[in-house]
C-alpha cells in the first residue's frame, strides 16, 4: 500500500517553491523521495530552500530563477528540467501574487500582473510540460487555488477572478488529458500563515480572529497541512481521481 504513495524516481517542479505553501510541498516531495525543481524570482530564497532539501532529504534539486510571467522563460524552463531530469512527472503551479484593492482603483496594468501571474502562468506552464508527461506516459498537475476561488472580497476582484479561474482551468485540462492518463487536480488552501497571508492581517482588521471563529479546527493552518494532501494527488493513489478542487481549509467553507 506505501508503494502507492511513493515518489520514488518521480520529478517534480514546483513553482513559487521557495517559501511557504510551495517550499511545504517541495519537502514533502522530496521526503517521499522525488528529485524536485524550485521556481522562484528570488535566487537567495531558491538557494535556501535546495539547500535545506539537499542537506535533510538527499534527493536532488535543481533551482530556476525566472519571472513566470514570461513565455519564453516558462518554455525554457520545462527543456532544462527535461535535459537535467530527463522526464517530468508532476507540475505544480503555485506561484501567486495578490494586490489588495477596490475594484474602481485598480490600474488595468495591476489587474493584468494579477491575472498574467495566478492565472494565465499556470496555463502556459501545464501546457508546455503536456508533451513531456505524454511521452512518458502520464503525469500530475496540481493547481493551487485558494478560498477566494469559492469566496469573494470587496478588495479582492482580481485575485479571486485568477483563483475561480484556476478551478475552471483545472476541469478543462482534466477532461482533455485524461485520455494521455495525465491527471489534473486543485488544492483550495485555507487561510495558512505564510508571508503573503500575514500581510492580510495586517490589512484587514480583525481578519486573523474571524478566521480563527469560523474554522471549526480552531486555527489558522500551515504549509505543512497541504503536505499529505499534495504527495497524495502527486502519486499513483490518485491516478482516478482528476477535475476536483479540494479544500484543506480545517471546515472554514462548510461551516455556517
Amino acid at each position: 500500500m506505501k508503494d502507492m504513495y511513493s515518489l520514488e524516481g518521480k520529478v517534480a517542479t514546483i513553482t513559487g517553491g521557495s517559501r511557504g505553501i510551495g517550499e511545504g510541498i517541495s519537502q514533502a516531495f522530496a521526503a517521499m523521495g522525488c528529485d524536485v525543481v524550485l521556481v522562484a524570482r528570488n535566487q537567495e530564497r531558491i538557494d535556501g530552500a535546495v539547500n535545506e532539501i539537499t542537506g535533510e532529504f538527499g534527493t536532488k534539486a535543481l533551482r530556476i530563477s525566472l519571472d513566470i510571467r514570461e513565455e519564453e522563460a516558462i518554455i525554457g524552463m520545462v527543456q532544462q528540467v527535461s535535459k537535467a531530469f530527463g522526464r517530468i512527472d508532476i507540475l505544480v503551479n503555485n506561484a501567486g501574487i495578490n494586490i489588495r484593492k477596490m475594484p474602481q482603483d485598480y490600474q488595468v496594468s495591476e489587474w493584468d500582473e494579477v491575472l498574467e501571474t495566478n492565472l494565465r502562468s499556470p496555463f502556459l506552464s501545464s501546457r508546455a510540460v503536456y508533451p513531456y508527461m505524454r511521452k512518458v506516459g502520464g503525469g500530475k498537475i496540481i493547481n493551487i487555488g485558494s478560498m477566494l476561488s469559492i469566496f469573494g472580497g470587496a478588495k479582492l476582484a482580481a485575485y479571486s477572478a485568477s483563483k475561480g479561474g484556476i478551478v475552471q482551468l483545472t476541469r478543462s485540462l482534466a477532461v482533455a488529458w485524461a485520455p494521455d492518463n495525465i491527471q489534473v487536480n486543485a488544492i483550495l488552501p485555507g487561510f495558512i500563515d505564510t508571508d503573503l497571508t500575514r500581510q492580510a492581517r495586517k490589512d484587514i482588521n480583525g481578519l486573523y480572529e474571524h478566521v480563527i471563529l469560523r474554522t471549526p479546527a480552531g486555527r489558522w493552518g500551515e504549509p505543512r497541512d497541504l503536505a499529505g494532501v499534495a504527495v497524495f494527488l502527486a502519486s499513483n493513489a490518485s491516478d482516478f481521481l482528476t477535475g476536483v478542487a479540494l479544500p484543506v481549509d480545517g471546515g472554514f467553507s462548510i461551516n455556517l
